[in-house]
């Protein structure tokens, strides 16, 4: 019979957070995957176990999904852990877990910590909906096309960043949805935990001038129910600024976040006038 793939959460900082059921799973499957098996060797060996560890990073799971399936296949049980959290969230597994369906493979999640919900629920933003974004798109026509995607949703928008790059992402936030609410959170269930709440405008400037240590989640309030201006009245809003000589692309961000269009309906509707 074919073995079971079982995904396991491990803790984001605290290592007591880890649960009964997923050490349990770790001591009885026949092998671990890992992301980093260096890094799991710590959290094992924390724990007392020694089990048989392959590696399964995020730029290879390709090329290795295969043969851990074809181990499962032959009766073995494994587990799936990553460096923190849940499996497949913003981390390896999502290929892994999608050809183990495909081959029939028995897939079995074991819950436990994960950086988005812990910091949504403590941010102070709604909770009731939220969008997750995982980690942006570093830069370019992909990067803005994503925030314009997500720029008229009312739920909170939460997302992963490296501390290096926190300043200029909290400002392509506030350029692209405006001077939302907003929370930093950062070493969640470590030490040094910390959460920052304030306008994007705050948090942009503060980070801007200094650089933090550490995992990062990103929480934005969702767009409010503040009236989505007419096409009359958005088309006399470029005029106005056209006129002024104002530049098409600037004047485009500026009144998609005024008027609650996505910036790349109000730069077709400039083109259009301009012609």
């Amino acid at each position: 019979m074919s073995g079971t793939l079982y995904l396991v959460a491990t803790p984001i900082g605290n290592l007591g957070d880890i649960t009964s059921r997923a050490l349990e799973v770790l001591k009885r499957v026949a092998f671990v995957a890992c992301e980093d098996t260096r890094h799991s060797r710590v959290l094992l060996e924390h724990f007392g176990l020694a089990p048989e560890t392959v590696s399964l990073p995020a730029f290879a799971e390709g090329q290795r999904a295969g043969r851990i399936l074809d181990r499962i296949a032959a009766g073995e049980d494994c587990a799936l852990i990553t460096d923190a959290g849940s499996p497949g969230i913003s981390d390896p597994g999502e290929r892994l877990v999608a050809e183990a369906l495909e081959r029939g493979v028995s897939v079995v999640p074991v819950p436990g910590a994960t950086a988005l919900v812990a910091a949504l629920s403590a941010s102070g933003l709604p909770t009731g909906r939220f969008h997750f974004l995982g980690f942006l798109p570093r830069k370019g026509p992909e990067r803005r096309a994503m925030l314009e995607e997500v720029a008229q949703l009312s739920a909170t928008l939460v997302l992963y960043e490296s501390p290096r790059r926190l300043g200029e992402t909290l400002a392509d936030l506030l350029e692209a949805w405006g001077d939302r609410r907003a929370c930093v959170a950062r070493e969640l269930t470590k030490v040094h935990e910390e959460f920052v709440r304030g306008p994007l405008s705050e948090l942009s400037a503060r980070y801007g001038a200094e650089e933090p240590r550490g995992e990062v989640v990103v929480l934005v309030e969702g767009r409010t129910g503040e009236r989505r201006w007419s096409e009359e009245e958005l088309r006399r809003a470029l005029e106005e600024g056209l006129a002024r000589g104002e530049k098409l692309k600037a004047l485009s961000t500026e009144l998609a976040r005024r008027a609650g269009w996505s910036g790349q309906d109000v730069y077709r509707l400039g083109l259009n006038l301009k012609r």
